[in-house]
């Protein structure tokens, strides 16, 4: 293990890492309880403007940093907002209008695949023969994931539009993940990076709010949405965000990020759990392939020294 991360994790070390994948999880299964309750964009609105006021207080150091940085990397930032905040968000939670949890999870979870096709379309980056595999196997898990089971459903093109939504977030994501990788955005520190793209997204959706409002959209009225709202504020959003960086931070990368992982299963889980959803034959299906070629094609693979 690298100096830079501690040498002896601790009790508390492990149990934030543990905690990691149930944060992620909270939001698809939130959001998916929240349909019907209060409108999509208008939940993504509230969560990230939730989560801006609840970080400022604790950025007082930072303060002269968030306007240069805003100022000198705005397109950056808000393309970043557009992306995990817009489509990941609003989009995200259109798409659980019409999908379920469990679907949305699996789909969710190609976007590592999208990463290194968009790499090797746009920055030449060559992809190994079994990231190549592993996005096909991956790719071919999804279907039955979207066709529900039913074949029939490539020759009518009966597809669910809120499982193609996901497939779409699933992209932005990976775009998102790309551009996080730019020396722009490496430069700003990332409690003050999230704040600021938080805030630029915030900014994006707020046309469209206004719009889903003046269409009898539906606003938050009662202790159930407001407890999801504060769920998914305070939990998928703050607390993930700190419990991952903090695993990147005492474990590094590698094994920090095992927990993109590690919450497909307990998003179906908790959505059988909580919502109630059904754990069909061609989840088991779905389970197996995605994320077996998902894990094939992006983990990397330990190699022998030689003596």
């Amino acid at each position: 293990m690298s100096s830079s991360y501690l040498a002896e994790p601790r009790g508390r070390d492990w149990l934030i890492f543990a905690l990691v994948p149930l944060f992620m999880s909270s939001n698809l299964v939130l959001g998916r309880g929240i349909a019907g309750e209060v409108s999509p964009f208008t939940t993504a609105f509230i969560r990230w403007v939730g989560a801006v006021l609840v970080m400022l207080p604790f950025l007082y150091r930072y303060w002269p940093m968030l306007f240069s940085a805003l100022r000198q990397n705005a397109g950056l930032l808000f393309s970043l907002g557009f992306m995990h905040i817009l489509v990941c968000g609003g989009g995200v939670y259109w798409s659980l209008t019409h999908t379920t949890a469990s679907n949305a999870t699996l789909i969710y979870t190609t976007s590592p695949l999208f990463i290194i096709l968009f790499e090797r379309v746009f920055a030449g980056r060559k992809v190994a023969n079994r990231e190549f595999i592993g996005i096909l196997i991956a790719f071919v898990g999804v279907m039955p994931i979207v066709l529900r089971g039913d074949l029939s459903a490539v020759l009518d093109l009966q597809f669910n539009k809120g499982d193609l939504g996901m497939f779409v977030a699933s992209m932005a994501f990976a775009v998102y993940s790309i551009l996080l990788r730019t020396s722009g955005a490496r430069a700003i520190p990332p409690m003050v990076l999230f704040t600021l793209v938080a805030l630029a997204g915030s900014l994006l959706i707020l046309p469209i709010v206004i719009w889903e409002i003046s269409q009898g959209g539906m606003l938050p009225h009662t202790t159930s949405a407001w407890t999801k709202l504060a769920g998914i504020t305070l939990i998928a959003s703050l607390a993930n965000y700190l419990a991952f960086q903090h695993s990147v931070r005492v474990f590094g990368p590698p094994l920090a990020g095992t927990v993109l992982y590690t919450s497909t299963p307990v998003s179906i889980l908790l959505a059988v759990i909580f919502l109630g959803e059904d754990f069909r034959y061609y989840h088991a299906i779905g389970f197996v392939l995605v994320l077996g070629g998902v894990l094939l094609a992006t983990l990397k693979l330990g190699s022998r020294k030689k003596a």
